[in-house]
Parts: structure tokens; sequence; C-alpha cells
């Protein structure tokens, strides 16, 4: 377990608050303190500096708050791996962003318990962002993500390529060319996925390629689920720009069209991607390699 006294200056470095700090760890503000005051004494070093009514990490701080960070991971990774070896039930944990973890992962794991029913795997699903926060604080084990990420921080493996699609209405007007221009997509009725999330940031980057401004792209609506997105376009409330992945059902049974934009294509990757090389983690991987190849 990690040093009480590095799990209070992590806590405290997060909430900025003494008295927030002492109630998430259930002690005094004056032992809040006192942790701070030990490690300040021990590493011979201010780590906090007041300011007006609030405070600062000193340089120092900022130091030890990313040693004490990676040390908390690799404690968490210590317990789970121990827990596990003598477990006959195993459990893991996988974070996915949207598409994946909707569209994706759910049949991979189901075909995955099939197979290997001792191995528990709990699956927690958010936007491309908050699951490499998660990754890098330790909650989860590997991430599969489709956005894009800091490829010199993290350890990763291609998994499958994708594609993001005009996806409308098939009682929209769109639905009735062949093509259209991006110029009428960014300008119309186009819904958006939320900042922070892999296809919002893929599809900015494109459009700034393209020498667009992130101004150009307003958004009819903002949405942080898929779903919800796909019933609007489905009811022609609004169009988007989604993964093809995300709309395979809507395209066969005809609710969705997807339309060319002239000279604009957007291809992205599925991908793997962890801290750390481990057993389970390779297996893993090994397994939807298989299952993609023998699809």
């Amino acid at each position: 377990m990690l040093d009480i006294r590095l799990v209070t200056f992590i806590t405290l470095a997060s909430t900025k608050s003494f008295t927030k700090s002492a109630a998430l760890l259930n002690i005094t503000q004056p032992a809040v303190s006192q942790h701070i005051k030990f490690l300040e004494e021990s590493y011979e070093v201010r780590l906090i500096a007041k300011q007006g009514k609030g405070f600062n990490l000193t340089e120092e701080g900022l130091i030890l708050l990313k040693y004490a960070e990676q040390i908390d991971v690799l404690y968490r990774r210590l317990e789970m791996n121990l827990k596990n070896k003598s477990a006959s039930i195993k459990t893991y944990n996988i974070g996915a962003s949207m598409t994946i973890g909707g569209y994706v992962l759910p049949y991979l794991l189901g075909e995955h318990k099939k197979l290997y029913e001792n191995i528990d795997i709990l699956l927690q699903v958010n936007n491309t962002e908050e699951i490499l926060k998660k990754l890098v604080n330790g909650k989860i084990d590997f991430a599969m993500i489709e956005g894009l990420f800091d490829k010199n921080k993290f350890k990763y493996k291609k998994f499958k390529e994708d594609e993001l699609v005009l996806a409308v209405s098939k009682d929209h007007a769109f639905a009735k060319i062949k093509e259209v221009d991006i110029e009428e997509v960014i300008n119309g009725n186009l819904i958006l996925r939320e900042k922070g999330s892999g296809t919002r940031d893929i599809l900015e980057n494109s459009l700034i390629k393209l020498g667009y401004q992130l101004n150009d792209l307003k958004g009819y609506m903002e949405i942080g689920s898929i779903s919800a997105i796909k019933s609007l376009v489905e009811l022609n409330l609004g169009y988007t720009i989604i993964s093809r992945e995300s709309i395979r059902k809507e395209l066969k049974i005809g609710t969705i069209k997807e339309v060319a934009i002239v000279g604009f294509r957007i291809k992205r990757e599925f991908n793997f991607v962890y801290l750390y090389q481990e057993k389970f983690i390779e297996e893993f991987m090994d397994f939807c390699f298989n299952f993609l190849y023998d699809k």
C-alpha cells in the first residue's frame, strides 16, 4: 500500500483543499497538514506555496507529485497482479472509447468469456480523453481507443482501421445525391460529438488540414451519446460525421444513408493503448487479432 502521507499529498494536489482532502481521506485537517509537513521535512524542500486563500505546488512539489502518482499506479498494478495470481476468477479492467465500447468490444468480450470462463473483464466506456486519464491513474489495465493520443507516452498496437462517414436520414436531401461539399456539411445541421471525444478531435484535425479554423465548426448540436445522435439522424433532425462501425445496423436496414463528401475522407485507427507489458494484455490482444482475422 502506498504511504499514507503520499496518498494525502496526491489527494491535496488534486482537490486543492485541505478541508476536502481531510473529508475524502477520513482524517482531520491537522492530520493533512502534519502529513505534508512530514514530507517537506523528509525531503528538505517546500512542497506547497500559499497564494492568497489558496496554494500552488512548488517546483519540488510538482516533481514529487509526478513520481508519487507513478508509484501509486505501480502499487495498484502490484495489488491487482498478486490478487489475480491466487484467485480462481481473475478480474481485469478495460477502458474503451465510445465507438469501440459500444459497437466493437461487447461482441469480442462475449466471445472471450465463452473461451475463458475464469476471467472477468470489467468494461468502462467514456470518451478518449477520460479513458486515457483512467489509464494514467491506474484505474484500468489497458485501453482501446479510436482517438488521438501521445504515442511517445504510451505503448500501443493498432487493432484495425475505421472510417468516419457522413450519416444522414434516408429522408434527408443529402440522401438523394451522390456526394456533397464539405462547406454544405459544416454550415448545415451538423450534430457533433462532445469535446474530448476521439471522433471530434479527428474531425477537427482533418478540417484544420483543409485550412478551416475551429470556430468554423460551430455545429447544430453537441451530444455525448452515439445512440442519441443516431436517433436524431434517423428522425431527420440533423446529420453527423460518425464511425461506420457504429451505424452498420442502420445502414443495413436503410434508416440511415452514408453520403460521400467531395475530397474529404477521414480514416483512423482503433488502438490498444497501455503502460505496462503484461501477460493478460498480450493474451487479450492476441485473442482480438485472431478473432479479427478469422472473421
